[in-house]
């Protein structure tokens, strides 16, 4: 894997974590061979060219031998806490040619270090969970040698994560069916098994489920109290004396593995969230984040956004959120595979690909994507006890306009009638329209004044329904009989409101620009339509 360049590393990460401070005109294309902790007092370390070096503990005054030092070493360069307020520590780097970098005055060294040192290792995009479980099939070979037995590695959901290949060692159908599925059978049977597996301290033996089948010996994988999987051995009646103990520093080892793969997948849906909310916001380099996304070029996208229904009237508001964030993710994931998910500004934002044929073409796959988000809003309002609302924008073919698709989802949320739950933007595309109008309007003292306004002050003081009238009617095209059906009064009962708000509030009914502009005034800026609110 070709080393990261200063650049990529700031882009994966972003602000505010990390902040450029003073770089040389070519210096962020540096690429980045390791990080380095530099404790005050300690010597610069050798073999530094292309390291990024973290100046822990660094004192005042102290930035200038550092700086001369890490010149001479070739650092990519260096990282300091706060920053902007040490003038003396920019112009060191300045002099010395030195990229210089912060991060925030109160983050933790260590886990500065941790998120940059697995950001230069892992480029987020498919494959990277195989990459991170590769180990295991290592373990489970070496266990396989030690205990005598084939070997297979299971998480807590009896999900086969990695399997022994080595030669001559007996296996039966349960295990090769398995092995094909990646899956345990389910049946009572293999239940009760599990049961008393993860009820044990150690390894247990198991007998075998039916004539065709081989007893297993089998572990726990744990760590602290929590149990994270299972490693299961064939006892053919040829294991080791020490079985046991070997099987159980087995599953100590897989512990750790698969705590570190978790911590992987974990860091690496971090970055590719940051990396996905920047690209909402419009502040990352869309070919670059789409690059760094898995985004094939030229395959459309459309954003999808899930509200929480009343946001900001409950105090647990912001965990519903996360879990909200892991309910839409994890059905995204089963319908897509690995899949970029986001929450930000209260909502979570979910980056759909536009891919596989449909027989209706592009209906066929925006009705997809709706019975998608129909799906998780259903499941959602079930799991976390509140209405959950989506709204799908439109299909964008190009990095930059994620944006755009962005915009139209929330807009459809904020047009969804009491009702609705899920919209896509081409459903209700009138009503953003005119919502966009509203807000496009309101504040422009031109495209504000008119006779709507004295409409309206009329109907409030006086506890008439003219405003409404003129909306129906010229809702209706000028026809009465359908305006009064819409009022649910007689014709001439709305004959007489319309005489009315012409001879009295200026409204001048004759003139068809008058009419549609009294008419767009009304529905957008009023907030008024012969059937409900806008």
């Amino acid at each position: 894997m070709d080393a990261r360049t200063l650049e990529e590393l700031i882009g994966t990460l972003g602000e505010p974590l990390l902040r450029v401070l003073t770089a040389p005109a070519d210096g962020l294309a540096s690429p980045v061979s390791e990080i380095l902790l530099h404790g005050q007092g300690d010597p610069f370390p050798r073999g530094a060219p292309g390291a990024l070096v973290l100046t822990v503990g660094l004192p005042p005054g102290g930035i200038e031998p550092l700086a001369r030092d890490a010149a001479a070493a070739g650092v990519a360069g260096l990282v300091v806490r706060g920053g902007a307020s040490q003038p003396e520590t920019v112009a060191a780097a300045k002099a010395h040619g030195l990229t210089l970098l912060a991060v925030d005055e109160d983050a933790a060294w260590h886990h500065v270090h941790l998120l940059l040192a697995s950001a230069i290792g892992s480029r987020p995009g498919p494959g990277d969970s195989e990459a991170a479980f590769g180990d295991l099939f290592s373990l489970a070979n070496a266990v396989a040698a030690a205990v005598g037995g084939a070997t297979v590695i299971e998480d807590a959901r009896q999900r086969i994560l990695a399997y022994s290949t080595l030669p001559r060692q007996a296996v039966d159908e349960a295990r090769r069916q398995g092995i094909l599925g990646r899956q345990v059978p389910s049946s009572p049977e293999n239940s009760e098994q599990y049961r008393v597996l993860f009820a044990a301290p150690g390894p247990v033996r198991l007998a075998a489920l039916d004539g065709e089948e081989l007893p297993r010996l089998a572990v726990a994988i744990r760590a602290g109290g929590e149990t994270l999987g299972s490693v299961w051995v064939v006892d053919d009646g040829q294991l080791g004396p020490d079985a046991e103990e070997a099987l159980a520093r087995g599953a100590s080892t897989a512990a750790l593995l698969l705590l570190r793969a978790r911590a992987g997948e974990e860091l690496s849906r971090q970055l590719t969230s940051d990396l996905l909310r920047r690209l909402l916001d419009g502040s990352a380099d869309p070919a670059g984040a789409a690059h760094r996304l898995g985004l094939a070029e030229g395959t459309p996208v459309r954003v999808v956004s899930f509200a929480l229904d009343g946001a900001g009237s409950t105090p647990d508001e912001e965990q519903t959120a996360l879990r909200l964030l892991d309910l839409v993710r994890l059905h995204c994931e089963a319908r897509y595979g690995r899949h970029t998910c986001a929450l930000a500004d209260g909502r979570v934002y979910a980056l759909l690909p536009v891919t596989g044929a449909e027989p209706s073409g592009s209906a066929g796959r925006e009705e997809r994507h709706r019975r998608l988000a129909e799906d998780i809003v259903r499941r959602a309002a079930q799991a976390l006890r509140t209405r959950v609302r989506a709204g799908l924008g439109e299909a964008v073919a190009e990095p930059a306009a994620v944006r755009g698709s962005r915009d139209d989802a929330d807009l459809v949320l904020r047009v969804l009638g009491p009702g609705e739950d899920v919209a896509v933007v081409t459903e209700v595309r009138a009503r953003v329209t005119l919502l966009r109008l509203r807000e496009l309007m309101d504040g422009q003292r031109a495209l504000t004044a008119g006779a709507w306004r004295d409409v309206l002050a009329y109907d409030t003081g006086h506890g008439t329904d003219y405003a409404r009238t003129l909306v129906c009617w010229l809702d209706a095209g000028g026809d009465v009989a359908r305006a009064a059906g819409l009022l649910a009064v007689h014709p001439n009962t709305c004959r007489y409101r319309l005489r009315q708000a012409q001879q009295h509030l200026g409204v001048d009914l004759d003139d068809p620009d008058e009419r549609l502009v009294l008419w767009l005034q009304l529905r957008t800026l009023g907030g008024l339509r012969g059937t409900g609110p806008v």
